[in-house]
């Protein structure tokens, strides 16, 4: 088959780019070299929608970001994906950080962000209690917001393919080449071929594009360490508390997330390996002493995980959404750091407009649809409703993760879904199975029980999350 369109990478920006090009007529594919979507720095994403004043006016970071901010309630509507417009606020503690909420102020409405205030000391404390008593004041953003960014992830790419789009995942791209019309994206055991590529490959988006002898760009790997506290600890905070931001990005933020717990995080390491993911000590140090000067009162003691994400951060300074210089008709879509996420919905609209004002024609499918049914919270839902799920499916009501309260009927509809879970961790991010006090402790062989039957696989090849992380060995399965 030969794709009209190729897109390279399955984080929120290529998912929301697959979204927005299913709802014309046209056949498109999705490459991913992990096991899932949002595997890689979208799944560790802090998932603040933020409202815009930190970019520089007048580039594409700025332009997007406050549209992508007031694209994100409509967006988050349609695909069913937990949001809460909580606001944001940057706190002042001396005279330097009252000048920098300042500037950022003007900068703010430079760049058109609505719903901004100065407030002083008294008004900030009013809004966040828990803040260290030492705060001068804070610019409150009334727009910003918090996202999950894996089910936001998840939830395009499932619309998607309920449009007709494919994904394809473990396709690690090694070799493009071009013909005359079309471009051969080139693994190590298949070839797709494509009349256009777009290259969403975060972190190896530069990589991605030396392959097309376009090497106009450099993507730096910043790695970003988070702490996340139990949902006791979730209403320390009312808003995402920010501290004035550096040179290394907008610093530790301590955070309600939308399911509830409490982030921490992140920090701005510039790293050499891609794909370095783990923690440090002095990381974490980082992290709480930043958190701390803050919100002096958080209890660290709830703390359930650690983990952290790698940001693209480009040589360029912005965002690089272009049609390559060498190669018509392969479009960048790279360099997407923060304010990425909160810019996705706007960004692939930008992704579209530009694909058109290259004279491609795209024609609008009646047939496709925007709307996205999530899977159900049965524990969130009123008792009566409860009742009526169970009655349909009695798997509804059994419960397989003690902590989040996920029954077995979840789980099931998150491996049946379009764009499905695989993994475990593919569960986990879809319904939450894992995410608890435990981090799966309890839940993970029983998961690992339904994947197998519901793929209809052996045990033994369901991985954790890549490829290859198996979690079984043969003989580790006793029998009674």
């Amino acid at each position: 088959m030969i794709y009209d369109f190729v897109i390279i990478g399955a984080g929120v920006v290529g998912c929301m780019i697959a979204r927005e090009l299913s709802m014309y007529r046209a056949k498109i594919c999705l490459l991913e070299k992990g096991n899932d979507v949002a595997s890689g720095s979208s799944k560790a994403n802090s998932g603040i929608v933020h409202a815009g004043y930190d970019a520089k006016p007048g580039t594409l970071k700025a332009k997007l970001n406050v549209l992508g901010c007031a694209l994100m309630e409509k967006t988050v509507q349609e695909l069913d994906v937990p949001y809460k417009k909580c606001g944001s606020i940057v706190a002042a503690f001396d005279q330097e950080g009252t000048d920098s909420i300042r500037k950022l102020y003007q900068r703010g409405l430079e760049n058109g962000v609505s719903e901004l205030f100065l407030l002083n000391r008294e008004e900030t404390m009013r809004l966040e209690p828990n803040i260290h008593p030492g705060v001068q004041g804070a610019l409150y953003a009334k727009g910003a917001g918090i996202v999950c960014p894996y089910q936001l992830t998840i939830a395009a790419a499932e619309n998607a393919v309920s449009n007709g789009a494919e994904l394809r995942l473990n396709f690690e791209v090694e070799k493009i080449e071009k013909t005359e019309d079309l471009y051969l994206i080139k693994s190590a055991k298949d070839t797709v071929k494509a009349r256009c590529v777009i290259n969403a490959a975060g972190v190896f988006a530069d990589k991605v594009a030396a392959m097309a002898d376009d090497n106009s760009f450099t993507i730096i790997p910043r790695r970003g360490e988070y702490i996340i506290l139990d949902k006791t600890e979730g209403k320390t905070v009312n808003t995402v508390i920010f501290q004035p931001p550096s040179e290394k990005g907008k610093g530790i933020l301590v955070s309600p997330t939308a399911d509830g717990n409490l982030l921490l995080g992140p920090t701005a390491s510039v790293i050499e390996d891609k794909e370095d993911t783990s923690t440090t000590a002095s990381g974490l140090d980082e992290v709480i002493k930043g958190a701390m000067a803050a919100v002096p009162n958080i209890r660290l003691n709830k703390t359930i995980t650690s983990f952290s994400g790698i940001r693209a951060t480009p040589d360029t300074g912005d965002f690089i959404i272009r049609e390559s210089e060498k190669n018509p008709r392969f479009f960048h879509a790279a360099g997407i750091e923060s304010p990425g996420l909160t810019a996705a919905p706007a960004i692939a609209l930008y992704v579209i407009e530009m694909i058109k004002s290259k004279g491609i024609l795209l024609e609008e499918n009646p047939n496709s649809v925007r709307i996205r049914q999530g899977i159900p919270r049965i524990a969130e839902l009123p008792l009566e409703e409860q009742n009526r799920w169970i009655q349909k499916n009695k798997a509804y009501g059994k419960i397989i993760c003690r902590c989040e309260s996920v029954t077995e009927g979840e789980i099931i509809d998150s491996i049946r879904r379009p764009a499905g879970a695989t993994t475990v961790d593919g569960v986990k991010r879809r319904v939450r199975a894992g995410m608890g006090r435990c981090q799966g402790g309890f839940c993970m062989p029983k998961v690992l029980e339904i994947l197998a039957r519901e793929l209809q696989c052996s045990p033994y090849e369901i991985c954790k999350n890549e490829k290859g992380s198996y979690i079984l060995k043969e003989g580790e399965i006793e029998h009674d």
